[in-house]
């Protein structure tokens, strides 16, 4: 026979004679409990971090493998329109410091009702904003603190070929997707005058160009025998990212700081020029950052 299934109940925190700063703490000790990520972990760049608006945000984490941002709201009990709208000015701020990086506002509360939870969806459709729910769990004489993600970030799907999954080594890549590392060499070969010291990295789910611990550019297998290129630019990098892209008629969007071009290794070769100017606005975006 199976073993038995414990019935549990679901605590609040302060029942439990804990309180906000405590639940910070454990965070701070792993800031992966959030359960934000699906893939890799994340980072604690600060804590209680100073705003211009006079307030303080509980966390700013970083993805290392993405450098993305992520600004994190706490809140024990339910939440309300001052911690919804304390969650996005703190990441509409940070986003305005550090317009080359993609970020998230990410809201974390032990009850966010019905009324609260459609506010937030409406505002996930033009903000990337991250709802969950945190409880302490009793059953079979144990108390556990669980997170549960109840609103993710709206991104449109993308088309995937079916195959084998990408591997961590460049010798898997080349046998799962060579086309990828092929393009990933031709850009590498092409922007490389600009960023000495400038590195190709094979990983499970992308191939990335970085320089030291920045995160450059980033390469996606695509069906079609194309790769998505991801590059980072500000709103002055853009203007002229833009303006080079559709001069040359191709496939790109754009999403926050993040832009995305469908490429291939030829193509890449064939149109130097494009891609050493696009190479030389990420440069002058970093600068700028």
């Amino acid at each position: 026979m199976p073993d038995p299934i414990t019935i549990s109940k679901t605590l609040s925190i302060r029942d439990c004679g804990f309180d906000e700063t405590w639940l910070q703490e454990q965070i701070v000790k792993d800031p992966n409990i959030l359960g934000i990520l699906e893939q890799g972990e994340l980072e604690l760049v600060k804590r209680e971090k100073s705003q211009i608006s006079g307030g303080r945000l509980d966390f700013l984490l970083t993805n290392p493998d993405d450098n993305s941002m992520y600004e994190v709201e706490v809140m024990l009990g339910e939440t309300d329109e001052t911690h919804i709208i304390r969650t996005i000015e703190y990441w509409d701020l940070e986003r305005r410091a550090r317009p080359q990086r993609e970020h998230y506002a990410v809201l974390v509360a032990e009850k966010i009702t019905r009324r609260f939870f459609n506010v937030i969806q409406l505002f996930s459709l033009s903000i990337p904003i991250i709802a969950i729910q945190v409880s302490v769990v009793e059953g079979d004489g144990k108390r556990m603190l669980h997170f549960s993600k109840i609103l993710d970030i709206y991104e449109e799907p993308e088309v995937v070929t079916e195959s084998s999954s990408e591997g961590s080594s460049e010798a898997a890549w080349l046998e799962d997707a060579p086309l990828t590392v092929d393009c990933a060499k031709a850009l590498l070969g092409v922007v490389a005058s600009f960023f000495p010291g400038m590195g190709i990295n094979f990983l499970k789910y992308y191939i990335s160009l970085r320089l030291g611990n920045r995160i450059l550019f980033l390469l996606r297998r695509r069906s079609g025998q194309q790769t998505l290129i991801h590059f980072w630019l500000d709103e002055t990098g853009w203007v002229e990212a833009q303006k080079l892209l559709d001069a040359e008629g191709l496939q790109y969007d754009r999403k926050q700081a993040m832009g995305r071009v469908f490429a291939t290794a030829e193509l890449v070769k064939a149109k130097p020029e494009l891609f050493k100017k696009l190479g030389e606005l990420v440069k002058e975006a970093n600068k700028r950052s």
